[in-house]
């Protein structure tokens, strides 16, 4: 895998990374303030847990991005 390659899959995916972890920062974070739960929340953060799940879904849609490709 060439760096040019790794750089247009990173552009491509970029929004939907970047969507989950807002969606998931707001979720969660209202979740949190309104009922008070940190279940299931990374160390007990809100930021911490979106930004993790947002790379997930970077990395996931790269992947997919990467093998529709091929």
């Amino acid at each position: 895998m060439t760096l040019e390659l790794l750089q247009f899959l990173l552009v491509k995916s970029a929004g939907v990374g970047v969507g989950i972890f807002v969606g998931t920062l707001l979720g969660l974070g209202f979740r949190r303030r309104n009922t008070g739960k940190t279940d299931g929340l990374l160390g007990g953060s809100v930021l911490l847990t979106a930004l993790v799940v947002g790379l997930a879904a970077l990395l996931a849609m790269m992947v997919f991005t990467w093998i529709g490709m091929r």
